[in-house]
């Protein structure tokens, strides 16, 4: 295993207006995948509109690219069924512990606004996603659409911790 160069930690927050992969409902959960790490958030029963709060922490040993997001409808008795899905570019919350250091911004600091990151054809977000430096920590919240399924968002936050330094 080589060097960790970072923390990244994904909350999933909650998801809104899920597709319906039962009778009337779903049992949801996501699947995260940060490079070849993958981690899991629990099932929640029958909601179209779960909240998990599910903090998820991946130790980032090398440059990785994307964030992906994979929802499912947990069933009992067959295969899981595909909710939809969804990625996000990392590069934008990794890079900015580097202007962090060029700001010389410390924990002290109000809040500060790093980076915009805009939605386009190279990431699923609903609207402008910040990356902000707050509480000593850069944090990113984000509101992704699912692909691939007739409706369904998620609302995520990321926290980088840059071990490199």
């Amino acid at each position: 295993m080589g060097e960790s160069i970072g923390l990244l930690k994904v909350i999933i927050v909650e998801g809104k207006r899920l597709a319906i992969r039962d009778f009337i409902s779903s049992d949801p959960y996501v699947i995260v995948r940060v490079g070849e790490l993958m981690e899991k958030t629990k099932v929640i029963k029958r909601s179209l509109n779960p909240v998990w709060n599910e903090e998820l922490t991946f130790s980032i040993e090398g440059p990785v690219t994307d964030l992906k997001l994979e929802v499912f409808d947990h069933d009992r008795f067959k295969f899981d069924d595909k909710m939809g899905h969804a990625y996000l570019s990392l590069q934008p919350i990794m890079s900015a512990s580097k202007l962090k250091r060029a700001l010389k911004l410390s924990t002290g600091e109000s809040e500060t606004n790093l980076r915009k990151v805009a939605p386009n054809r190279d990431n699923c977000l609903i609207v402008d996603s910040f990356v902000t430096y707050v509480n000593g920590e850069i944090v990113q919240d984000v509101y992704l659409k699912l692909q691939d399924v007739e409706s369904g968002e998620l609302f995520v936050k990321l926290k980088w911790f840059d071990l490199s330094t």
